[in-house]
C-alpha cells in the first residue's frame, strides 16, 4: 500500500549534558488529575530539497538530545512519594525515539489521510507495570520516500498538557535553528491559594460542581468505533461565522465571541442536531487554557487545562438550529467569562482536600470541547523546514466525543482555525454533509473512510 508505514528502529535518546544527581519534580493535583489521558501530535513537513533518506532524520536526532538537557522532567521517570502521589525521579533516563518511513510522499499521504492511518505516525505505549522503566514521552519521525517528513509526539498528560507539548516542539525547532529556545520551560508549583479571611462562596463554586458530578458519576463507555473528523475554516469564514454568532434584536450589542467560542457555538448546534436531539442540545463541557487566569507564565510546563459545564439558559429557543447557534454561543461565552483565579484556587484546594484518585477522567461522559487557542503551531526546524499541516489528540475518548479547536499553521490569516472532531462514524459521515457547517466552506482535511 503506498500509505504503508514501516518502523526502521527505536532508540532512547539522552540528554547532551547530565542532570545533576538526586533532584526530583513533584507534580500538581492538576497533574495528577489527568494521569489516566494522553496526548499525541502529528507535525507534517515539506522538504526543502531532495536528500538520501536517514540524513534529515539523524540531525534532528542529534538537535532533540541538545535540546533535552532543558527538560529534565521528560527524560526522567515515575515515582511514587510518601503519600502515593507521582514525581519524576531527574535520571535522565531519555526519551524513546522511533524512525521509520512510509511510502509515497507527505501531499500523497495528507489527501487520503484517516484517524487510522495518521496514529501510525505517532507512537505510544500505555504505562507499563513499573513504571520506572517506562518512558513518559515518545518521539516518531517518518520520512517519506517521496519527500516530506512527519514529527509525532506522545506523552502522558499526567505530566504536561497540549500547551506543554506544543512549547516542546517549538524549544526542539529553536535548537534545530542553532538559536536559543525562545520560551524555556518554567518548572515551579502552582500558585499558592490566599487563605486570608477566606469564606465559602457559592458563586466560585461552578468549577467543584463540575467535577465533583463528573468524579461520582460512572464512565460512559460505548461500544460504537470512534473516528476524526478534521476541517479547516479560513480567516473569512471564521470572521463570518464570529458575525453569525452575535444575538440580534437585544436592546444593547452582543460582545464579540473568539474564534473558539464561535466555531464551539457552530458545532455543538450541528452535533446536537445529528444526535437527533429536538429540544435543547447535546450536554457540553469545554476545557481552557487557564494559565493566565492563574498569573503564569506561558512557559509553565504542567497541567493548566480545566474543564467546565456550559448550561443553557432556560429561555434557550428550542426553534430552528439557525436560531440555536447565537444563543449556544453566548452560553459557552458567559461560561468562559465566569471562570476567576478565586473559582480556580477553590478548586485547586477542594482537589487536594479530597486527596482525588488518578482513575477519574473529565472527558467520560459531556461532548468536551478543548480550546487550542493558545498553541503556536508553526514550529520552523532545520534548513526551514514549515510544518504545512498539524494534527492534535487528547486521549482516550468516551462519552459523547472530543473537539479540538487550533489555529491553522500556515499563514492564511490570523483567525485561520482546524476543527477535530472525534466521535462515533456513524455521526462523523453525517458531519461531514450538514448543511449548517458546510455554509463557511470548511477544507476537509480528515474524513471518514467508508470501508464496506
Amino acid at each position: 500500500m503506498a500509505t504503508s508505514v514501516n518502523i526502521i528502529c527505536k532508540r532512547t535518546v539522552v540528554s547532551t549534558k547530565a542532570i545533576e544527581p538526586g533532584k526530583y519534580l513533584p507534580l500538581s493535583v492538576l497533574d495528577r488529575f489527568m494521569e489516566k489521558n494522553h496526548i499525541r501530535m502529528v507535525y507534517y513537513y515539506q522538504s526543502s530539497e531532495e536528500s538520501e533518506l536517514g540524513k534529515l532524520t539523524k540531525k534532528l536526532r542529534e538537535t532533540l538530545s541538545e535540546m533535552l538537557t532543558h527538560f529534565p522532567i521528560v527524560t526522567g521517570r515515575l515515582l511514587r512519594d510518601d503519600m502515593g502521589h507521582w514525581k519524576i525521579k531527574c535520571n535522565d533516563a531519555g526519551v524513546r525515539t522511533i524512525e521509520a518511513k512510509a511510502k509515497g510522499s507527505v501531499e500523497e499521504w495528507l489527501r487520503s489521510v484517516d484517524r487510522e492511518k495518521e496514529l501510525k505516525l505517532v507512537y505510544w505505549e500505555d504505562m507499563h507495570q513499573k513504571p520506572y522503566y517506562w518512558s513518559t514521552f515518545y518521539v516518531q519521525l517518518t520520512e517519506f520516500e517521496e519527500g516530506g517528513l512527519a514529527i509525532g509526539l506522545s506523552c502522558i498528560h499526567l505530566l504536561a498538557d497540549a500547551i506543554c507539548a506544543t512549547n516542546f516542539m517549538k524549544a526542539w525547532a529553536d535548537i534545530s535553528l542553532g538559536n536559543k529556545m525562545v520560551s524555556p520551560p518554567i518548572f515551579h508549583p502552582l500558585p499558592p491559594q490566599n487563605t486570608r479571611n477566606k469564606k465559602p462562596n457559592n458563586s466560585y463554586m461552578g468549577l467543584i460542581s463540575h467535577y465533583k458530578s463528573s468524579i461520582e458519576k460512572p464512565i460512559s463507555i460505548k461500544e460504537s468505533k470512534y473516528t476524526t473528523i478534521s476541517m479547516g475554516f479560513s480567516h473569512h469564514m471564521v470572521q463570518a461565522c464570529m458575525s453569525m454568532a452575535q444575538i440580534n434584536g437585544s436592546s444593547s450589542p452582543s460582545p464579540t465571541s473568539t474564534p473558539f467560542e464561535a466555531l464551539a457555538g457552530l458545532f455543538w448546534v450541528a452535533l446536537s442536531k445529528i444526535k437527533g436531539i429536538q429540544n435543547g442540545l447535546v450536554d457540553m463541557s469545554i476545557c481552557l487554557n487557564s494559565r493566565k487566569m492563574m498569573g503564569l507564565d506561558q512557559g509553565f510546563f504542567g497541567n493548566s487545562m480545566l474543564y467546565n459545564k456550559v448550561h443553557l439558559e432556560e429561555n434557550f429557543n428550542l426553534d430552528l438550529y439557525e436560531n440555536k447557534f447565537p444563543q449556544a454561543t453566548k452560553a459557552i461565552r458567559d461560561t468562559v467569562a465566569k471562570i476567576n483565579n478565586e473559582e480556580i484556587m477553590n478548586l485547586i484546594e477542594w482537589l487536594e482536600n479530597n486527596d482525588i484518585n488518578s482513575s477519574t477522567m473529565m472527558n467520560g461522559h459531556d461532548f468536551v470541547f478543548t480550546s487550542l487557542e493558545d498553541v503556536d503551531p508553526s514550529a520552523i526546524f532545520q534548513d526551514m523546514l514549515k510544518p504545512i499541516h498539524v494534527s492534535y489528540y487528547i486521549e482516550p475518548v468516551f462519552g459523547e466525543g472530543h473537539v479540538l479547536i487550533l489555529p491553522i499553521p500556515l499563514e492564511e490569516g490570523p483567525l485561520g482555525r482546524v476543527v477535530m472532531v472525534t466521535l462515533e462514524e456513524e455521526e462523523a459521515i453525517k458531519l461531514c454533509e450538514d448543511e449548517f457547517i458546510s455554509q463557511f466552506s470548511p477544507n476537509i482535511l480528515m474524513k471518514c473512510v467508508n470501508k464496506y
